[in-house]
C-alpha cells in the first residue's frame, strides 16, 4: 500500500517539475529580455526624446548599481519569505516601472525605470535557482538549470527583434511601455501556480524553512563563496559580446553584418551548449572540471582571434566553437554554486555570488569600450583571454577551499 502511494506521488511531483522549470524559465527570460529591450530603441530616444548618449548610459548604469546593492539583500528575502512570492513581485515591479517610463515619456521617468528595473533583476537569479533547487529532484537538476539558461538566451535573442518591430509598429513610448508589459503575464502565472508555494514543495523546506534562521551573513561568506564570486565577476568581465561586433569590425575587416552573424553563430552555439551541459552536470559530480577545461577552450579561441586576420568561414567556426564549450560549462557552474549552498540558504548564496554578474558588469563594458576608443581591438580579445584564464582557474580554487573546508570540519 505505501509503495502505490510513493508510485502515485510521483506523477503529481514530474508535473510540478515540468511546471516550476517552465515557469522559471519564462521568468528568467524576460529578465534578460528587460534588461536589453532599451538598447536597440537608443537611436530612436536619442532622437526623439531629446536626450543623449550619456544620459542613456546613465539610465543602464543606475540599472547595475541598484541590481549590485540589492542583490544580497534579495537573496535573503528569498530565503525568508519565499522565492515564488517575491519573483511575482520582481516581474510586477520591472514591468510597471517600463509601463510607466513609455508612458511618462521622459528622461527622469526612464531613470527611475533604470533604478526600479534593477532592483527587479536582482531577485531574479536568486529566485530562479532556490525555486528550481526547490521542486527539481536532485536527478535532474542540472538539466533545469540548463534549460533556466537557456530561456535567458532566448531573452537576449528576442529584445533586438521584438523592440525594433514594435517600434516601427507603434512608436517609441509603446514600444517601451509594451515590452515592459510582458513580464505581467509569467507573474500572473506564477500567481496562479499554487502547486509552486513554499510550502507545498518537497518536504526538505520544511527543514530548510528551521535551519534558514540559523545561517548568518558571516558564515556563508566562506572562502567558497568568495571564491564563487571572483569566479562570476571573472566571468562577465570576459564578455565582449556587445562589443564583439565593433571589435570584429576593425580587426578582421569584415561587413558590420558578417560581424552580427558571427556574434548570432556564437550565441545560438552558447545556447545549444547550455542544453547539452544540463545533461552533462547531471551526470558528473567533477562541475569544477568541466568549468576549467570549457573556460580554457574559450580563452584558447579569443586569443587565435585575436593574433590572427581569419576569413569569416574560419571566424565562425572558431565561434561555433568557443560558444558551445562556453554554454556547455554554465549548468556546472550553478551546481558549483548549489554544491556549497548551506540548508535553507541557496537563495542568499546564489544572491551573493551572482553580485559577480554585476561587478564585472560595471567594469568590462568601460575597459572594452576604452580599448575601442583608442583603436586597439585586438586588445579587447587579449583582454578577455586574460580574464577567461583567470575565470578557468577560479573554480578549481573554489572546489578545492570548499573539500579543505568539509575535511576540517569532518570529526577525526
Amino acid at each position: 500500500m505505501a509503495a502505490a502511494a510513493t508510485t502515485m506521488d510521483l506523477v503529481p511531483t514530474l508535473r510540478r517539475e515540468r511546471l516550476s522549470i517552465s515557469l522559471v524559465g519564462w521568468a528568467h527570460s524576460y529578465s534578460h529580455f528587460s534588461a536589453l529591450m532599451l538598447y536597440p530603441l537608443f537611436p530612436f530616444l536619442t532622437a526623439q526624446w531629446g536626450i543623449s548618449y550619456v544620459q542613456l548610459a546613465v539610465v543602464i548604469t543606475v540599472f547595475n548599481i541598484a541590481g549590485l546593492i540589492a542583490q544580497t539583500p534579495a537573496g535573503m528575502l528569498v530565503d525568508k519569505i519565499g522565492s515564488r512570492r517575491l519573483l511575482i513581485g520582481a516581474l510586477l515591479i520591472g514591468s510597471c516601472s517600463f509601463i510607466a517610463a513609455g508612458l511618462l515619456s521622459t528622461y527622469w521617468a526612464l531613470l527611475l525605470a533604470g533604478a526600479f528595473a534593477g532592483l527587479a533583476n536582482s531577485v531574479y537569479h536568486p529566485a530562479d535557482y532556490d525555486l528550481l533547487h526547490r521542486t527539481v529532484n536532485d536527478k535532474r537538476v542540472g538539466r533545469a538549470f540548463s534549460v533556466h539558461t537557456f530561456m535567458g538566451y532566448v531573452g537576449n535573442g528576442t529584445a533586438p527583434l521584438l523592440m525594433i518591430f514594435l517600434y516601427k509598429a507603434l512608436g517609441v513610448n509603446l514600444a517601451i511601455a509594451i515590452g515592459g508589459a510582458l513580464g505581467i503575464f509569467p507573474a500572473i502565472a506564477l500567481l496562479f501556480a499554487t502547486s509552486l508555494r513554499q510550502e507545498n514543495v518537497h518536504a526538505a523546506s520544511v527543514a530548510n524553512k528551521a535551519s534558514t534562521e540559523k545561517v548568518t551573513l558571516r558564515q556563508l561568506l566562506t572562502p567558497t563563496v568568495i571564491s564563487l564570486i571572483l569566479f562570476f565577476t571573472l566571468s562577465s568581465l570576459s564578455g565582449l559580446q556587445s562589443f564583439m561586433i565593433p571589435a570584429l569590425h576593425a580587426l578582421d575587416g569584415i561587413t558590420i553584418t558578417e560581424a552580427g552573424l558571427a556574434l548570432t553563430i556564437f550565441l545560438v552555439a552558447a545556447a545549444a551548449g547550455v542544453l547539452s551541459g544540463g545533461f552533462l552536470a547531471d551526470k558528473t559530480k567533477r562541475h569544477e572540471s568541466i568549468a576549467f577545461g570549457g573556460f580554457l577552450a574559450q580563452a584558447a579561441v579569443l586569443a587565435v582571434v585575436g593574433t590572427f586576420r581569419l576569413n569569416l568561414y574560419e571566424l565562425c567556426a572558431l565561434l561555433l566553437f568557443s560558444g558551445f564549450c562556453g554554454g556547455l560549462l554554465y549548468p556546472s557552474r550553478d551546481m558549483l554554486v548549489r554544491k556549497c549552498a548551506p540548508a535553507g540558504a541557496v537563495g542568499r548564496t546564489f544572491g551573493i555570488v551572482t553580485t559577480g554578474f554585476s561587478l564585472g558588469g560595471l567594469v568590462g563594458p568601460l575597459l572594452y569600450g576604452t580599448l575601442m576608443d583608442r583603436a586597439q581591438p585586438q586588445l579587447i580579445f587579449y583582454a578577455a583571454t586574460f580574464f577567461l584564464v583567470l575565470t578557468a582557474l577560479s573554480p578549481l580554487l573554489a572546489e578545492n577551499t570548499r573539500r579543505s573546508g568539509a575535511a576540517t570540519a569532518a570529526p577525526a
